[in-house]
């Protein structure tokens, strides 16, 4: 029988929710039916989102928190009664030549990307095993990685060692967190045009370099993630943990 992706009942916390592919992924759940807690660093951005969920007749909490703050996040969770599904998605990039790369700037992407990233999944692990059926009705983490969590790619460096990191967390996660009926998977997506890439695309030769390293021949969609995301979030992806769905259009298949 077809599964459906239908979140009805389940709760969803997605950071990094403000713009770009936290964005379209918090959207996407509440199409499915999740009450969708969405979480920025930007209260604006996290407005605008409400707005279009709200539209869609979602379900929509917002808190506005910078996930480096682990004091506030902590605070945020005692405020939801119960948690099914973590889209684990702020994080940025800094590009920057491997002998040129900014002491600051190395550490901003270990802080953001790696430690927070492990800090959230975590505490929000300890939120799913409250729920007493927790093994029975199961829970979903979705790690946000990338193909440079798979591949390495010219200045980019320290977002490869980041990721690959992730990547790490994610099957290390996966083993632990079985027993509780949790799956732990990360989404590895290519260039993608959010409003990040875009900035980056402006430089018309760095654009060119990278689509042609993509056999499609284009930089995918907000919702070409945002699907993927859904998907490892519903019981359609029951028995799938432990992986990485790669959304790369072939950069990894070379």
């Amino acid at each position: 029988m077809f599964k459906k992706i239908n979140l009805r009942s389940r709760t969803a916390l997605v950071t990094g929710a403000g713009k770009g592919l936290g964005k379209a992924c918090a959207i996407a759940l509440a199409e499915a039916g999740a009450k969708v807690i969405i979480i920025s660093r930007t209260l604006s951005d996290l407005t605008k989102v409400e707005k279009i969920i709200k539209k869609t007749k979602g379900s929509c909490l917002k808190f506005e928190c910078d996930i480096t703050d682990l004091n506030k996040f902590k605070s945020i969770l005692k405020k939801i009664k119960r948690l099914d599904i973590l889209v684990n998605n702020a994080g940025t990039n800094r590009p920057e030549h491997f002998t040129k790369v900014k002491k600051k700037n190395m550490e901003y992407l270990v802080e953001l990307n790696m430690k927070a990233a492990f800090n959230v999944a975590q505490l929000c692990t300890k939120k799913m095993v409250e729920l007493k059926n927790r093994k029975k009705v199961g829970a979903s983490i979705i790690n946000m990685s990338s193909q440079l969590g798979k591949v390495g790619a010219p200045i980019r460096s320290v977002y490869n060692m980041t990721k690959f990191g992730v990547e790490g967390l994610t099957r290390g996660m996966a083993f632990e967190l079985g027993k509780y009926n949790i799956r732990v998977n990360s989404v590895c997506p290519t260039f993608v045009e959010t409003p990040m890439v875009k900035a980056f695309f402006k430089n018309k030769k760095f654009k060119q370099q990278m689509l042609d390293n993509i056999p499609l021949g284009r930089a995918a969609q907000e919702n070409d993630v945002s699907t993927a995301v859904a998907f490892l979030a519903a019981d359609s992806s029951n028995s799938i943990t432990g992986t990485s769905l790669m959304v790369d259009g072939g950069w990894t298949a070379k």
